[in-house]
């Protein structure tokens, strides 16, 4: 198995997993089991908590710093992404107090549009690499994807791991594709897909997790956001648990990003109760925590307005992605 790079300042318990692949197995399937009906039911518990109007608007501005603002289709154009770069700068061109987004996420042959877009902007560029979304792909057509994405200015790559290695219990496979992307991304983040709808049970969520942890990930996303279901909160949960238990043993931060289906507000301030309770207070910094979305920014707008005026605003107020 490949080294990761984080590998010399592991602890004893964890550098054992990655020596090979019998060590990464015995590891991965001696974590703990994942309590189903305990994990739903407080996921679904904390969805209930209620927030104060001024903590409701900071929400609002924290979850709209966390945004990966996000266009992934066949029909993107440069113009389009030229567009997506505009409403990152200036979400609510009316006020101009409204955070930036973390980061605009778009195919690695509209990296260089994006990064013109942005430069200077403190919004990152992220890319999808790897063959997204399925990793279907040779590992040499996955790292040159990865390095025409870095090259052209990407700071942040979100690459797919092979679910089909995973779930056939390949996980050395798994990891040393992670390592070998994290090599090739250079100084630019990673984050970490695990296509959490595919993986079948929490118990594989939290093994992937570790995978990804292990391999050097900066970041676990849940999602490529093609697939059904995407995020959800209890598996949001699991990822956080992992992040929480890493910084424990190792004292380094990782973050989580939840990404597909998170369209309203209401849903986006449940995750931030999520990680503040699950993971901790210092998670909830765009550094740590993201939301991969192309719909979610609208209605922040909406609902920050609506905070701030009295009276709904609808979406003729805002830009339309």
């Amino acid at each position: 198995m490949a080294a990761p790079s984080t590998e010399a300042s592991l602890p004893p318990v964890l550098a054992d997993a990655v020596r090979d692949d019998a060590s990464l197995r015995r590891f991965l399937h001696g974590l703990p089991g994942v309590d189903q009906v305990g994990v739903e039911q407080r996921a679904a518990g904390l969805g209930t908590r209620s927030i104060k109007k001024a903590a409701k608007l900071w929400a609002i501005d924290t979850a709209i710093s966390m945004v990966d603002l996000t266009t992934l289709e066949g029909a993107d154009t440069h113009g389009k992404v030229r567009s997506l770069a505009a409403k990152a700068r200036r979400p609510d061109p009316e006020r101009p107090e409204v955070p930036r987004v973390a980061a605009v996420c778009v195919y690695p042959d509209m990296v260089a549009t994006a990064v013109k877009e942005l430069e200077g902007t403190g919004v990152h560029v992220a890319s999808v690499a790897t063959a997204f979304p399925s990793g279907r792909s040779s590992l040499k057509v996955k790292l040159e994807d990865t390095a025409f994405a870095v090259d052209a200015g990407a700071a942040e790559i979100d690459m797919v791991i092979d679910r089909g290695a995973f779930l056939s219990g390949r996980y050395g496979q798994v990891f040393d594709e992670i390592v070998q992307v994290k090599h090739a991304c250079g100084d630019a983040h990673l984050k970490v897909i695990l296509e959490t709808g595919e993986l079948a049970t929490y118990d594989n969520v939290r093994r992937a997790s570790w995978l990804g942890l292990l391999a050097g990930g900066d970041f676990i996303k849940t999602s490529t956001g093609k697939v059904s279901p995407a995020a959800t909160l209890p598996v949001t949960h699991v990822m956080l648990q992992a992040v929480r238990d890493w910084h424990t043993l190792t004292g380094e931060l990782r973050g989580v990003k939840p990404a597909g289906g998170i369209r309203s507000t209401k849903d986006a301030i449940k995750y931030l109760v999520a990680v503040h309770e699950v993971a901790g207070p210092e998670w909830l910094t765009p550094d740590l925590f993201r939301f991969g979305a192309s719909t979610l920014l609208n209605d922040l707008l909406m609902q920050r307005r609506t905070q701030l005026d009295g009276h709904y605003s609808g979406p003729d107020y805002v830009t339309v992605d």
